[in-house]
């Protein structure tokens, strides 16, 4: 038998817009620092920015739909049916 998990309610869509704002800010504010600071040139900022910037992305929100507990596998999946009026 699995264990009973309550779904994420409200306060965890908030906490979740809000880290992947605060992951989005800290990623832009860490290219802007290595650009900068002379490390690299236009052209990589804008592989950075264009090509790399939406993997960070995703890889934010995995990790916070995980903590958050938006991470449901097909098991736990209930069948839906239509109702009648």
């Amino acid at each position: 038998m699995t264990p009973s998990r309550p779904a994420p309610g409200p306060d965890a869509a908030r906490a979740f817009r809000l880290g992947i704002a605060a992951g989005a800010l800290v990623g832009l504010a860490f290219a802007g620092l290595v650009y900068w600071t002379g490390s690299v040139n236009i052209f990589a900022f804008g592989y950075v920015f264009a090509l790399l910037f939406p993997v960070y992305l995703v890889l934010v929100a995995i990790a916070l739909s995980v903590w958050l507990g938006y991470d449901k596998d097909a098991t736990a999946l209930r069948p839906v049916y239509r109702t009648e009026r």
